[in-house]
């Protein structure tokens, strides 16, 4: 074989595996599992602000745009998704994970403290989130009503 129709082989080969990883569905992890439990919320107000600009990463009412379904931004969404419900999950509220951490009396291991801190010094929503879903930006007067409300929810 020549050193060219080995170049094309190896190129061609290359083209094949990116287009397998770029096939693989994970939207099919895209799901949402069902409702265990809520926080006893303090209010509708906190559960509005709550679902507008937390839900989709911390609850399993997850929205799936339809760009969610292209890879890279599937794999991206599903891993914080993931993450996000790991580490905090409003659906799922009072029960025990695995790691032995509750998946809310302190917040799945965020903790009423720690999730004030994230959402005063602006990493919650984090801003890849926010640049594809403006409604969930919050003025400075909502910032501070989702904090007391989940202070009060989350305790």
């Amino acid at each position: 074989m020549t050193r060219r129709r080995s170049c094309v082989l190896i190129f061609i080969l290359a083209l094949v595996a990116v287009g397998l990883l770029v096939s693989i569905p994970v939207w099919l992890l895209q799901r949402n599992p069902p409702i265990v439990q809520e926080p006893p919320w303090d209010s509708p107000q906190t559960r509005a602000l709550a679902v507008r600009a937390c839900f989709d990463c911390h609850s399993n009412q997850t929205v799936w745009p339809w760009y969610d379904r292209i890879p890279p931004a599937s794999w991206l969404a599903v891993f914080d998704t993931v993450r996000g419900r790991n580490r905090l999950n409003f659906s799922e509220w009072g029960v025990a994970r695995q790691s032995g951490e509750g998946g809310g009396g302190e917040g799945g291991g965020e903790g009423r403290g720690g999730v004030a801190r994230v959402i005063q010094d602006g990493s919650m929503p984090p801003g890849n989130y926010l640049m594809l879903h403006p409604e969930a930006v919050l003025t400075a007067a909502e910032k501070q009503q989702l904090i007391q409300g989940l202070q009060a929810s989350l305790k």
